[in-house]
C-alpha cells in the first residue's frame, strides 16, 4: 500500500472520530464481555499502557476493581480523551493519566511517563491502522514497552460474521480509492447513527495474526471469540514475548 492511499485511509478514521466522537461514546458506555473476562484476571498492582482508550470506560472498571498500579490510556481523539479525564478526574487516587498520540505516526511513545509495562491493551485498535507496515511498526513499540514477561493482549472486530455489519459495507469510490490501492482484509465500512460516516477496517484472520506475532516477537498464548452476536464479532487473543 503505497503513501498516498495509507493517508487517505488515516484521514477518513480521524474525521469519523473527530465528527462522530460523542455518537461513538454513546455505543461505549459498556465493556465488551470479553474485555470484562481480560480485566477479571489483571494483577491490580500491573502497569497498563491502553492504546486507543476512548471514553475511559476501561479506566473506570478498573478503579472500580481497585487497581492501584499505573495506568496510561493514549487515543487520537481530543474530545474521547476529554470525556475519559471528567470519568477519571475524581478518582484523584487512581494513578491513570491520558494522552492524545497518533499511533501511525512514529514517535507516539516518546511522551509516555514511564517506558515499561506489564500489560499493553489494544481492544479494537489495530483494525484501524492501514498497512501492514504501520501495523507492524506498532507491534515491534508494543514489543519493546512490555516487560520480559508482560502481555500484549489485543481484540479484533470480526464483522465478517454477521450479515447485518456485512451490509454496512462500502465501494471504496465513495473515498475516491479502488480495490487495487487497498490490501486483502481492507474494508470501508459506513456508520448511520447521527449522520452518515465511514471508517477504515482491516479484518484479521488467524494466520495473518499468527504471523505477525512471530514477525515482531510474540508468541500467542490465548486465543477466544466473544461478544456481540452469538459470541462470534469479538476475535481476542494474549501475546507474549518470545525474545527480549
Amino acid at each position: 500500500m503505497d503513501a498516498t492511499t495509507i493517508n487517505r485511509l488515516l484521514e477518513v478514521n480521524k474525521s469519523f472520530y473527530q465528527n462522530f466522537a460523542e455518537q461513538f461514546s454513546a455505543t461505549r458506555r459498556r465493556l465488551q464481555p470479553g474485555v470484562q473476562r481480560i480485566l477479571e484476571r489483571i494483577d491490580p498492582e500491573a502497569r497498563i499502557l491502553d492504546l486507543g482508550c476512548g471514553n475511559g470506560e476501561l479506566a473506570r472498571n478498573l478503579f472500580l476493581r481497585g487497581h492501584r498500579g499505573l495506568y496510561v490510556g493514549i487515543d487520537l481523539s481530543a474530545e474521547l480523551l476529554e470525556q475519559a479525564r471528567n470519568r477519571i478526574k475524581p478518582q484523584a487516587k487512581f494513578p491513570a493519566y491520558f494522552i492524545q498520540a497518533d499511533l501511525s505516526s512514529p514517535g507516539w511513545d516518546l511522551e509516555l511517563p514511564v517506558q515499561t509495562f506489564d500489560i499493553l491493551l489494544a481492544f479494537a485498535v489495530l483494525h484501524h491502522l492501514p498497512g501492514k507496515s504501520i501495523r507492524r511498526r506498532v507491534l515491534e513499540s508494543v514489543h519493546s514497552l512490555l516487560n520480559p514477561k508482560g502481555q500484549f493482549i489485543h481484540s479484533e472486530w470480526q464483522f465478517l460474521n454477521s450479515s447485518r455489519l456485512q451490509a454496512r459495507i462500502q465501494p471504496w469510490r465513495i473515498i475516491n480509492l479502488s480495490d487495487q490501492q487497498v490490501e486483502d482484509g481492507d474494508y470501508l465500512l459506513d456508520w448511520r447513527q447521527g449522520g452518515l460516516g465511514f471508517r477504515y477496517i482491516h479484518h484479521f484472520t488467524l494466520d495473518e495474526l499468527d504471523s505477525l506475532a512471530k514477525e515482531v516477537g510474540f508468541s500467542i498464548s490465548e486465543t477466544f471469540s466473544s461478544d456481540g452476536e452469538n459470541g462470534i464479532l469479538g476475535l481476542y487473543q494474549v501475546w507474549e514475548k518470545t525474545n527480549h
